[in-house]
Formats: C-alpha cells, structure tokens, sequence
C-alpha cells in the first residue's frame, strides 16, 4: 500500500507543475492586434473583454473577435472560448483585449 501512496503523491506533485505558467514576452507591437498566449499576456495591461455569436464556423468567430480586437485599438487579445452554441452552426467566442505592454511602450 504504501508504494502506491508514495507514487500517487509523485504524480501529484509532478502534476502541479503543468499548471504553473512562465510568463513570455508578447510578439513585437503590430498596426494590428494579434493573438497571444496565455503565459504572453502576463505583464500587459488588460483593456477589456469581449464576446461575439456568429453564425459560420470557428474561424468565423476568431475572426470576428480579431475585428473586434481592432476595432477597439488593442495590440493583442486572448481568446478565452470559442463553443458551439445549441444552434448547429452558431458559435459563441469571447477574448480579452491588452494594450502595448509599459516596458514596450517606453523604450519606442
């Protein structure tokens, strides 16, 4: 018994680590917002959130949420979900919106 509760603990501490995230730096800022991760997104100021329901496939709605992202002045966004909806053919996305991170901003 003992073996298999040394080995439980193992795997559950060896598990931990996937969780935790190294922060990275974001791509170089763009006319245009682009998708980040989410160990990019760590030092960057949020701006917002946004969702949207399209009707069309996946692409459709990351698509529409990088309009959106645009359309709002953030350099980059984060998609948080993107899910079919009960409608066949309806998807639901949403995503936060950053702007240019302050270490970035002052070394242009």
């Amino acid at each position: 018994m003992r073996p298999i509760t040394t080995l439980m603990i193992t795997l559950l501490l060896s598990g931990c680590s996937l969780l935790h995230t190294t922060p990275q730096p974001p791509p170089p800022a763009a006319p245009y917002a682009q998708e980040i991760t989410h160990a990019q997104s760590m030092n960057l100021p949020r701006l917002g959130t946004a969702s949207v329901t399209v009707r069309g496939s996946p692409d459709d709605a990351e698509r529409a949420l990088a309009e959106k992202a645009n359309a709002s002045g953030a350099s980059y966004y984060l998609i948080q979900l993107v899910d079919e909806t009960q409608a066949p053919g309806l998807w639901y996305a949403s995503a936060i919106f950053y702007g240019p991170s302050t270490a970035t901003a002052g070394a242009q």
